[in-house]
């Protein structure tokens, strides 16, 4: 799963690093690549290039693949908040979850809302350690 969504997240900012087009050929471009990256062979993309179309259509949408990964940073982190509480339910925690994440909206900077929430930064530990990588 991790290496399905890095290999993708990688591929993604390389695409995004060509400045020339003009003779790009995509298969040839994941395939060395993917070489390069020392993908393993029995493992496969979760979503091959011609899936990244919505990235590429416009410019409003700029975040690339690697946003994927980022979520799964902020969501266990996000959840550790509660686990700390000792009660997943935790109504203090979900209020601050409400105010800050939820219902916060566009009103400030996502990275500010976050630490209004969490105290502090993400913390890419908890989504390591749900993973089982730490």
């Amino acid at each position: 799963d991790t290496i399905e969504y890095t290999a993708c997240a990688l591929l993604d900012m390389a695409m995004h690093q060509i400045e020339d087009l003009s003779d790009f050929d995509l298969v040839e471009f994941e395939k060395k690549e993917l070489d390069r990256l020392g993908m393993p062979q029995g493992i496969v993309m979760r979503h091959r290039p011609p899936h990244f179309l919505h990235m590429f259509a416009t410019n409003y949408y700029a975040a690339g693949y690697y946003v994927y990964l980022w979520a799964e940073v902020l969501d266990a982190d996000a959840f550790q908040a509660f686990k700390e509480a000792g009660d997943i339910f935790d109504p203090e925690v979900a209020g601050k979850a409400k105010q800050f994440i939820y219902s916060a909206g566009n009103t400030q900077p996502p990275d500010e809302l976050f630490r209004q929430f969490r105290g502090r930064n993400p913390d890419i530990s908890f989504m390591l350690q749900k993973k089982g990588l730490a």
